[in-house]
């Protein structure tokens, strides 16, 4: 294969991984086409989790990339069906919408959104929605459905994204961003985990509390989980995941309802939270803190755990504590106008051809938190790693564009698996990373969600 982009800045501060080289990546270097690299973000960062992998395994090679599984892994509910049933990805609220200067970009697949949407345009039904954002312009829309707590983003260019004071915010620092405390780093007490001898299985005993949601923290915990990890994903009851959603990221974990507003629940997380490995989360930044589930708080607690922590927007700038999707990152970083094309009814935007994003973050995500336990088998401490969607857009844009002759290619032909579950019958894509050689195969179907008990197995 053509070199795969190196997205391994970050990690490079931790000696574990790097004397690790780079994972194997095998296959076509291209097949998706554009304007924009989006194999070479996909590729860098499955390859940057197998190279986390192989440096905590100490199995230099072991863990590789393929074109084929990772280019189905990132489109991994497209490829997905429900007993029989294709897959629900965008819903019908949500997309592109003119406005009276250009274009903004709605996401109404939550009922919440949909409905402080509905009430930020003062809109009964969607027609009420086309003709109110028609009298508007981008920014003043999407000024007010921020403020009514709905999530959407004005179409912005290139030139006008990085106008803003946001980009410059988004492009601070590496990719993956860890952080590992000066006082930690003279711990030499042993790991209270260590990889086991199973290649396919080297997380068996690992505990990873699971506080995500959507697609990217859960992407990252899917993976964890098919690696051998006890997964334990939290939801809260008042604002339940999306059913087809919470199936395409249930493989291999298992799903609880709690309340974090509850004083009891809160203190049997935080008991969870106090004998986990790993804890990943997922939501605004800040958002946990006030629950004692932040990362200062959580290292403070146990200062050997590892905290990986996902945010749309970043940790800085004047978007950090607003609500965020990969569609929406897209609208306001100048992706969806880099896709742009001329229709017969003129303009209009475009969007990456897969939820590139939100996977790639995903596997950011599980990469940090495998380089960061390698760390831990030595110092015996742990650490705490940040990523933003945001971030992984101007990691995209950073890659060398594919030449504007290169011929579209077709995604590699998917491997496809059935399984039994609570859902009836799914078909399915398998995890992006190769054992030997092999591809690596998720080990258990989704469970009902919801339905696990508040501990570890």
């Amino acid at each position: 294969m053509e070199a795969v982009p190196d997205v391994a800045a970050g990690l490079q501060e931790l000696q574990a991984f790097r004397r690790e080289q780079p994972a194997p990546c095998t296959g076509p270097r291209t097949w998706w086409g554009g304007p924009l690299d989006v194999e070479g973000l996909a590729l860098g960062s499955v390859q940057l989790a197998a190279t986390a992998l192989n440096a905590l395994t100490g199995s230099s090679g072991r863990y590789s990339v393929a074109a084929g599984p990772t280019a189905a892994s990132f489109d991994s509910l497209g490829h997905l069906l429900i007993s029989d049933r294709k897959a629900q990805g965008f819903a019908p609220l949500s997309g592109f919408r003119a406005t009276a200067d250009g274009w903004i970009r709605l996401h109404a697949n939550y009922p919440h959104h949909a409905s402080r949407l509905m009430k930020a345009l003062k809109a009964t039904g969607p027609q009420d929605v086309d003709r109110t954002l028609g009298s508007m312009t981008s920014q003043e829309a999407e000024d007010i459905i921020v403020a009514h707590k709905g999530v959407a983003a004005a179409v912005r260019s290139r030139a006008e994204w990085k106008a803003t004071p946001m980009f410059r915010a988004a492009t601070e620092g590496s990719w993956v961003v860890v952080s590992r405390p000066a006082g930690l780093r003279e711990s030499q007490r042993p790991s209270s985990w260590v990889p086991s001898n199973d290649p396919h299985r080297p997380l068996a005993g690992l505990r990873v509390l699971d506080l995500t949601r959507v697609i990217a923290g859960p992407a990252a915990t899917r993976l964890l989980g098919a690696l051998g990890a006890d997964v334990l994903r939290i939801d809260p009851p008042a604002l339940p995941e999306l059913t087809d959603a919470f199936i395409d990221m249930g493989f291999d974990k298992r799903s609880a309802e709690i309340s974090l507003e509850d004083p009891d629940a809160l203190a049997a997380v935080l008991r969870l939270a106090r004998t986990a490995d790993v804890i990943v989360t997922g939501y605004r930044n800040g958002g946990l803190d006030r629950f004692g589930l932040g990362s200062e708080a959580l290292l403070a607690e146990r200062p050997d755990a590892v905290v990986v922590a996902l945010t749309a927007w970043g940790s800085t700038g004047p978007w950090s504590r607003r609500r965020g999707f990969d569609s929406l990152v897209q609208a306001a970083s100048g992706i969806a106008h880099h896709y742009g094309q001329d229709h017969d009814g003129g303009w209009r935007p475009g969007a990456l051809p897969v939820q590139a994003l939100d996977h790639a973050t995903g596997y950011g995500l599980a990469a940090a938190a495998l380089a960061l336990l390698a760390e831990r088998l030595s110092t015996g401490s742990g650490g705490s790693a940040k990523l933003s969607l945001a971030r992984t857009a101007e990691e995209l844009f950073q890659l060398t564009p594919a030449p504007v002759s290169a011929p579209s290619i077709q995604p590699p032909r998917p491997e496809y698996f059935e399984v039994a579950s609570p859902y009836g019958p799914l078909r399915h894509v398998g995890p992006p990373l190769m054992v030997d050689g092999k591809p690596l195969l998720y080990g258990k179907a989704p469970v009902r969600y919801g339905t696990s008990a508040l501990g570890w197995q």
